[in-house]
């Protein structure tokens, strides 16, 4: 298992359907992003976990995770890994790379939203309060301050 941040365009195509079928949101607004992140150095940035060169995780980092504290930023988003893949520890390892990178851009502090609870808790993530999202509903809200 390796967990690669995109740098380039030559798993564009792949990564946006990837991400867009887990997520249902269109394969452009990852192509967007994507293709964004690869002119910025800090926000956005995608990450893929592979094993035998197939995606079996993913999450990205935005501005915000279509919520309505927009000064909670950057967020973490999109974190995903196949149910075959669960319960070892992938998805807490891409949380940690994610971390270890933000830090090494010196940025102090990530955010994420999410309907789980425990998981984030249990991965050092703080829960700082419920937060509604664009839809209307309240979600729990989480930080990680980079030391």
């Amino acid at each position: 298992m390796r967990i690669l941040k995109i740098k380039d365009k030559s798993r564009l195509d792949e990564v946006s359907k990837w991400f867009s079928d887990r997520w249902e949101v269109p394969v452009e607004a990852y192509r967007q992003s994507i293709v964004e992140s690869l002119e910025t150095e800090k926000v956005p940035s995608w990450y893929i976990v592979v094993e035998n060169d197939q995606i079996i995780g993913g999450a990205g980092v935005i501005e915000n995770d279509f919520h309505e504290r927009m000064d909670l930023t950057p967020n973490i988003c999109a974190v995903y890994v196949y149910e075959t893949y669960r319960n070892k520890d992938i998805a807490r390892s891409i949380l940690n790379f994610i971390v270890d990178d933000y830090k090494a851009m010196g940025v102090d502090r990530l955010y994420l939203i999410t309907d789980h609870d425990k998981f984030y808790e249990k991965c050092n993530w703080e829960f700082i309060g419920m937060v509604k999202n664009d839809e209307g509903s309240m979600d729990r809200m989480y930080q990680n301050i980079i030391d």
